[in-house]
């Protein structure tokens, strides 16, 4: 199973940590496990939230495998091979960050960096069984990870338990600041179309957890999956479009890469347009209910033999990529369904209330536990 593809031995003697290889660390290549970028030349510096790793005493111990060019859902790739799921075998890793999530859920560092554009880091956590989190867009630097230009794409955290979680946070986030009390929190139930022992798993673990909980339906969710393939589609084929001329990159991503190259201008103003009417739409249910809540996938994670056709696999990200075009901060919690299959329960918060955000799932980790 390729869930490294370069081991390291930098910073001090703090939590180990591993990288996505889409994020730079000075001395070493940044291929996004593509053969396209097998030849790249040595970054000259390390990404800002490498450095902040380091400036925490952190030890950087490896670069994570990924979903070739960060574009796709499943973590297959055929280049560096597919990182197995250590806790469920068989089962697809999540994409992109698939190599991220799996390290930290084979034990091989304390907490992992990946990225997020349309569930990127969500999506495996909830695949291998681990926390993950996609903080507000622009709270954690983006220079020096790749692509350079997104208006969907945060650099995250994964960790085996909430605490790591927000200990990792801190180390990359220089603003972030001690986690708000969470008494009297209403909780918003977003319904959605999932399996139904995905369901009932979450439903369950809300029930216990003693929140107060209140329906919070979005209707515009469909349409802002839709607006941020649109919007996903123009920004990737503007940074890696190029690529597919080397005839190096792998088939399934080539072919989402030619089809996104037709992204008209129409459909990305419509996009935006919806961007600005679903965001109003989450601001107004958080307004209510300062979280939301609703699985991180509909189903549980596909056999591997059975991804192959990562274009059939993208619905997986129907409850993710909604708020990548909203840039709201978002989290998944691990749980498991009655086939004992891994199902993450995602929240959900204002922009900006990432602390809040954590301290909430911290606590209702806590309840559960008891």
């Amino acid at each position: 199973m390729t869930i490294v593809v370069e081991k390291l031995d930098l910073g001090g003697g703090g939590r180990s940590v591993m990288v996505k290889d889409t994020i730079d660390v000075a001395g070493h290549p940044t291929r996004a496990s593509s053969r396209a970028l097998e030849e790249a030349s040595d970054a000259d510096c390390h990404a800002e939230v490498v450095q902040a790793l380091l400036n925490a005493g952190c030890r950087l111990v490896g670069k994570t495998s990924l979903h070739e060019l960060a574009f796709g859902t499943t973590g297959l790739n055929a280049w560096t091979g597919t990182p197995e799921n250590p806790r469920y075998p068989g089962r697809i890793p999540g994409g992109s960050s698939s190599g991220s999530a799996a390290a930290v859920a084979a034990g091989l560092c304390d907490f992992s960096l990946g990225t997020d554009t349309g569930g990127s880091v969500r999506i495996p956590a909830a695949c291998c069984g681990v926390f993950g989190l996609k903080p507000t867009f622009g709270r954690v630097s983006r220079a020096g990870v790749m692509p350079a230009q997104t208006s969907l794409d945060c650099v995250g955290p994964f960790a085996a338990d909430i605490d790591t979680l927000i200990a990792a946070m801190a180390a990359i986030d220089p603003s972030f600041q001690a986690l708000p009390a969470v008494a009297g929190i209403r909780i918003g139930v977003v319904p959605v179309a999932a399996n139904p022992e995905v369901q009932a798993a979450l439903d369950a673990a809300l029930e216990a957890s003693d929140f107060a909980l209140h329906g919070a339906p979005l209707p515009g969710m469909q349409a802002a999956y839709d607006a941020g393939l649109a919007v996903i589609n123009r920004e990737t084929w503007n940074a890696c479009g190029h690529l597919v001329e080397t005839g190096l990159v792998g088939a399934d991503v080539a072919s989402r890469l030619l089809a996104a190259k037709g992204t008209t201008d129409a459909a990305l103003a419509n996009a935006e347009a919806i961007r600005a009417a679903f965001t109003a739409e989450v601001d107004a249910a958080l307004a209510s209910c300062p979280i939301l809540a609703l699985p991180t996938m509909p189903d549980y994670p596909a056999r591997v033999v059975d991804a192959a056709d990562t274009r059939a696999a993208i619905g997986m990200t129907a409850f993710v990529r909604p708020f990548n075009l909203t840039g709201h901060p978002a989290l998944s919690i691990p749980f498991e369904g009655a086939s004992k299959l891994p199902v993450g329960l995602q929240l959900v918060a204002a922009k900006g209330a990432d602390e809040l955000l954590l301290a909430v799932a911290r606590e209702l980790v806590r309840r559960l536990e008891q």
